[in-house]
C-alpha cells in the first residue's frame, strides 16, 4: 500500500495543526488560509490528504519526514531510446506519537463538549488542551486539594469557561491571545479567599471567560 493512503490519527491531525499555527506566526499563511487548511486537516483521513496542506510551506515537515533529496537532471538517453522521467517526491510521515504527558490532570477536547462539574476532584495543576471544543470547568462544588489552582491552556478555535464560587479570585494576566479573547468577570488579585485560580497559556482564535455561576449577582443584591 502506498504510504499516502495510510489512515491518520487525531494525534497526527493535531500535530499538523500546530505546524500550521507556526506557519501563521512566521508570516507564511494568512488567517484565512490557516482557517481553510485547518478545516482540511480536521477532515483528512489519509496521509496524502494531510500532507496536502504542508507541501508549499518551506522548512515545515511532518514528524519523521526527511528532507527531500535533490533529483538529478536526467542525462540524455541514447538515440532512439525514451528519455527517463524523474519520479515525483511525496512527503510521508511516521505515526505521530504525541507529547510527553503533563503532570496533574489533563482536560482534552477535539470538536466536542467537555464539562467538569459537581464534586470532581481538582489537582493543583490542570492542563486544558482543546481544539474547536466547548470546555467548562466548574469549581463551585469541586473537591479542592489546594487553595491555589494553576490552569495551563492551549486552545484552538474553542471556548473555555471557568466558573468559580463568589469568594474566589482569578488571575488571567498570563494568558496570551491570538485573534481571541480572555475575559475576567470575577475578582482578581492575591489569593484572599478559599480559591485562587491562576491561568496561563495561549488561546488561538477562541475565547476564555472566568465567571461566577448564573444568578450570583442577583443573590448578592437580594441579600
Amino acid at each position: 500500500m502506498d504510504a499516502r493512503d495510510l489512515r491518520v490519527s487525531d494525534a497526527e491531525r493535531e500535530h499538523v495543526g500546530q505546524l500550521l499555527q507556526r506557519a501563521v506566526g512566521q508570516g507564511m499563511l494568512s488567517l484565512g488560509e490557516f482557517t481553510e487548511r485547518m478545516d482540511t486537516t480536521l477532515a483528512a483521513k489519509t496521509r496524502g490528504e494531510l500532507n496536502a496542506v504542508l507541501v508549499d510551506l518551506p522548512g515545515i515537515q511532518l514528524v519523521g519526514e526527511h528532507a527531500p533529496q535533490a533529483v538529478p537532471y536526467p542525462q540524455p538517453a541514447p538515440y532512439g531510446q525514451p528519455h527517463p522521467q524523474p519520479q515525483p517526491h511525496f512527503a510521508t510521515a511516521e505515526p505521530y506519537r504525541g507529547t510527553v504527558g503533563h503532570p496533574g490532570s489533563v482536560v482534552r477536547g477535539r470538536m466536542s463538549t467537555v464539562k467538569r462539574q459537581g464534586p470532581w476532584q481538582v489537582s493543583p495543576t490542570l492542563h486544558v488542551d482543546s481544539m474547536m471544543s466547548d470546555v467548562t470547568l466548574d469549581f463551585t462544588e469541586a473537591i479542592m486539594t489546594s487553595q491555589v489552582v494553576e490552569i495551563v491552556v492551549s486552545d484552538y478555535f474553542g471556548s473555555i469557561s471557568i466558573v468559580v464560587p463568589p469568594e474566589a479570585t482569578v488571575d488571567l494576566n498570563a494568558v496570551e491571545t491570538v485573534a481571541g479573547s480572555a475575559t475576567n468577570k470575577v475578582r482578581t488579585g492575591p489569593p484572599i479567599g478559599p480559591l485562587h485560580v491562576v491561568v496561563r497559556g495561549k488561546v488561538r482564535f477562541g475565547s476564555l471567560t472566568a465567571k461566577h455561576p448564573f444568578g450570583t449577582s442577583w443573590k448578592r443584591m437580594l441579600g
